[in-house]
């Protein structure tokens, strides 16, 4: 029987995954939108098109004349919108507490801005959870290029097969293939379980409690 490589390291998706900042996100959309004369939108919509930077998020519901001020107006609005509206996400404390714990790493690979993701992580209190933070603008590279996952594994000099990324949406289980390391869909953010099927090599939870008892 194939001895089974333990898990050293646990990384993180922040939005959708252990943060829900999906109404911070959906005020500051629609406070800018009003902002330039245009109509609100649902906050189903918003949420399904988060995940690549709030760049490109802007620019899907505004024209390219209107983005320069959008993002503008957006990002200086999330900085309170965020400070108002973000959380964690169900047993998201619990697993960070446990996985800590447990002697794990516990790092976060966003593509978020950091300046965004630190505003998160100080609101939810979990900074002392974490050992590293990774966000795609500090090395400018976005998922799913899967250099910020290869990043985070080489400061703490472990092999793929030692880590775990978990993440909400299809953009990271695509990262997680490419950088060739086991990959946890968590339901409930961005994408549904029928989206991401095309990626066998996954495993799906309901809640973020049961990543511990994959890898007890």
């Amino acid at each position: 029987m194939k001895h089974r490589i333990k898990k050293q390291i646990f990384i993180f998706d922040l939005d959708g995954t252990l943060a829900d900042a999906y109404t911070a996100i959906e005020k500051s959309l629609n406070f800018t939108r009003h902002h330039l004369g245009l109509s609100p939108v649902a906050y189903k919509q918003a949420k399904k098109n988060v995940g690549h930077g709030d760049k490109q998020f802007v620019q899907a519901f505004f024209s390219k004349k209107q983005l320069p001020l959008a993002l503008s107006i957006y990002r200086n609005h999330h900085k309170k919108s965020l400070k108002t509206y973000a959380r964690l996400n169900p047993y998201a404390k619990m697993l960070l507490y446990l996985l800590k714990r447990k002697g794990k790493i516990v790092a976060i690979a966003s593509n978020r801005p950091h300046y965004y993701a630190n505003i998160i992580i100080k609101k939810t209190g979990i900074r002392k959870y974490l050992d590293y933070v990774l966000c795609a603008d500090q090395i400018q590279s976005h998922k799913p290029r899967p250099r910020i996952l290869k990043d985070i594994l080489k400061k703490f000099r472990f092999k793929k097969e030692q880590a775990v990324y978990a993440g909400d949406m299809d953009v990271d289980l695509e990262t997680a293939q490419r950088a060739k390391i086991d990959a946890v869909f968590v339901r409930g953010g961005s994408s549904t379980l029928k989206e991401v099927k095309r990626y066998r090599n996954k495993k799906a939870v309901n809640s973020l409690r049961d990543i511990i008892t994959l890898y007890d």
